[in-house]
């Protein structure tokens, strides 16, 4: 982990700028919400920071409307010119990089190094589809039976609803309106309740970028049920993107099913790391460190399970125990390493997984320590002992808690390692060799081999079995939002 020494340098003139009373942005108006305002809270000093405007079902109409009327001719520009646009985004936002980043701690809470790493995440991917916008795809040829010749195209697949989380308040917006507009569809976006600030900035950047009126639509609010009930039932929306829990994934699917809407769905993870024998244990800390207490643990790729082997579990649970006693935990502005959990839900749940983990038997062998606050903070955990059955090892954590399994021989490894219904990311450390022989046997969509991050816009991001489905990055990110047409001339 990476401390921040830099102040927190949160401008209430950006903040005020961004006008969130009048959040509700559909066809390059904003505007209140039906609904009135809502509050959102720093999860650091529990204060109150904005009142953003409450969107509805009327809101959420409103804004397909926008989408729909502006499809045909945001589809038509030369894909150039969509990746110009695209590519002046990213560049606004590394402009305001230090004012992004500090209203992502403003509402998230997490440290300055990570919500810089955010920003310029989420840039990048402005970046990577102005380029893949103008990498034409398609095919041509003639049938085998001769006579006709067959050209195979892709069209945008229509207005597109997103649906994004509040862990990544940035980086997963951009990984679904980037592709979204270089494909040449028309969005909706829905952001989480909990930080739909950064949102509305991000919306304001690709204004002042020069997309135009109703191509980016946004509709901030508490009711998130309704507002994608209404989208997933108008017959104009023909894709729905969501980040979030596999519950909630699951129901949207079924909606989805009663009009056959076109889907994406990144869900939730249970990453296992994996540390071999043969691994550099000074290297597999430095990436537990990282995949396990980068934004908190509150990461869907977060390591959620440390299998390490017999041989080795002595160096490296010390090892990494010293690594989490130095985390420095506290408010951003505070240039901590560590910020809070995102609400008192969140605490309480964390809280009571480790409790009843520690009840059954399992022992904190190492904590970091927390300042007397008002915020959500919960002490980065290394726990050892823990008992193969314990929920700890089988539900997304989603805080700084590292429970530590002992392993011995391969096939027993890969039994549990498997053993859940999440197939996200996982983490494996060893010998070259080695390390790729476990990682190719584990049931996840990403794996990070001797690394301890596996994001990257240009590589295929999305899981397996309940964690997904589809990807976002890489050229399959595009081709979410694209319908493949084929034309067969008579020749």
């Amino acid at each position: 982990m990476t401390t921040s020494t830099q102040p927190m340098n949160t401008q209430p003139s950006y903040l005020e700028a961004l006008e969130p009373g009048s959040g509700v942005l559909v066809g390059g108006r904003w505007r209140p919400g039906a609904a009135g305002v809502f509050t959102v809270e720093n999860p650091a000093t529990r204060e109150h920071v904005a009142a953003v405007a409450d969107g509805t079902t009327e809101d959420a109409t409103a804004a397909v409307d926008a989408a729909a009327e502006a499809l045909p001719a945001w589809s038509a520009l030369p894909p150039r010119t969509r990746s110009d646009l695209l590519s002046r985004v990213r560049e606004l936002m590394l402009r305001d990089v230090d004012d992004l980043a500090a209203l992502i701690a403003l509402e998230n809470g997490k440290s300055l190094t990570d919500a810089r790493g955010e920003v310029a995440y989420a840039a990048e991917f402005f970046r990577w589809y102005a380029e893949e916008a103008v990498r034409p795809h398609g095919d041509f040829g003639p049938s085998p039976a001769g006579g006709t010749r067959t050209i195979v195209t892709h069209k945008p697949v229509g207005v597109a609803a997103l649906v994004t989380p509040w862990n990544f308040p940035a980086a997963m917006a951009t990984r679904k309106i980037a592709p979204a507009l270089a494909a040449g569809c028309t969005v909706v976006l829905k952001p989480a309740a909990e930080t739909p600030l950064t949102a509305l900035a991000v919306a304001r950047l690709i204004a002042e970028a020069g997309v135009p009126d109703g191509v980016v639509n946004v509709v901030p609010g508490r009711d998130a049920a309704g507002i994608v009930s209404t989208w997933l039932t108008d017959q104009r929306v023909r894709k729905i993107s969501f980040t979030g829990s596999t519950g909630v994934g699951r129901i949207l699917l079924r909606q989805a099913a009663d009009r056959v809407v076109n889907t994406s769905m990144e869900l939730g993870g249970n990453a296992p790391f994996v540390v071999t024998s043969s691994a550099d244990v000074t290297a597999a800390v430095e990436g537990a460190m990282v995949a396990k207490f980068r934004n908190g643990g509150q990461a869907c790729t977060a390591a959620n399970r440390f299998y390490v082997h017999a041989d080795v579990v002595e160096e490296f649970t010390a090892r990494l125990g010293a690594a989490v006693e130095k985390l420095r935990v506290g408010p951003a502005e505070q240039g901590s390493d560590i910020g809070p959990l995102i609400s008192e839900k969140a605490y309480a749940t964390v809280t009571g997984l480790v409790d009843d983990a520690v009840a059954a038997g399992a022992v904190i062998a190492h904590r970091a320590e927390v300042p007397t606050t008002e915020g959500y903070f919960y002490a980065p955990t290394v726990l050892t002992g823990v008992p193969a059955d314990s929920p700890l090892l089988r539900e997304e954590i989603f805080g700084p808690v590292a429970p530590i399994v002992v392993w011995n021989e391969t096939e027993e490894l890969l039994a549990a390692v498997n053993d859940t219904e999440f197939g996200l990311a996982a983490y494996v450390y060893g010998e070259m060799g080695e390390a790729l022989h476990v990682a190719e046997r584990i049931d996840a969509g990403m794996v990070g081999v001797n690394r301890g991050l596996v994001s990257d816009p240009s590589a295929p991001f999305g899981g397996v079995k309940q964690s997904g489905i589809g990807r976002e990055g890489a050229r399959a990110g595009l081709e979410e939002y694209l319908e493949t047409q084929y034309l067969s001339v008579a020749w």
